[in-house]
């Protein structure tokens, strides 16, 4: 289950587009049996996320999440030891659950400042580290650079960059798939 925001809900974009959507074709190609189920939502928070995310692993019972938040979070200037917080809550729920779980960091816009967006990527990197979880430090890995990357919001990657952002989660998730046999 990919459990994230706009960026992982594809704003922007056509159907099939998206990096999820992407995952999704990959894995079917490459005989693992497991659906993705995309509980994206734009705009979604950590905390709408703590709202939503019981509810969604009792009725998906995910082996896996990818969890994708707090982007919004950050650019709405929260405190990032609440993102950081949050994140653990979220990962920690999911674990109790038996799913394993993928925490993928987003970087902000450097017009929030660099002493606060060095803030928010170490939030991921503790939250990783108080649950043991493996980490994505930046779903824009070598994509940031560059403003032809994303959409008019300069927020939103473009449709020809997403199988890079994919890429750069695919590594880290891989180890945590399980073919299906059947």
């Amino acid at each position: 289950m990919i459990f994230g925001d706009s960026l992982s809900a594809g704003y922007g974009l056509r159907s099939g587009e998206g990096w999820v959507a992407l995952l999704s074709q990959r894995l079917s190609s490459a005989g693992y049996g497991q659906p993705v189920v995309n509980a994206s939502v734009s705009g979604e928070t950590t905390t709408g996320g703590l709202n939503r995310l019981a509810h969604l692993l009792s009725t998906h019972r995910p082996a896996v999440v990818v969890l994708e938040l707090g982007a919004n979070d950050a650019l709405r200037g929260l405190p990032p030891q609440g993102i950081e917080d949050n994140l653990v809550t979220l990962t920690r729920s999911a674990q109790k659950t038996g799913a394993r779980v993928l925490i993928v960091g987003t970087p902000l816009p450097a017009n929030y400042g660099v002493e606060y967006g060095q803030a928010v990527a170490r939030a991921y990197v503790h939250a990783a580290q108080r649950t043991g979880a493996p980490l994505v430090p930046s779903l824009f890995h070598g994509i940031e650079a560059k403003e032809e990357n994303f959409q008019a919001d300069r927020l939103h990657p473009v449709a020809g960059v997403q199988g890079r952002m994919l890429e750069n989660v695919w590594s880290s998730l891989r180890p945590l798939l399980t073919k299906n046999t059947h």
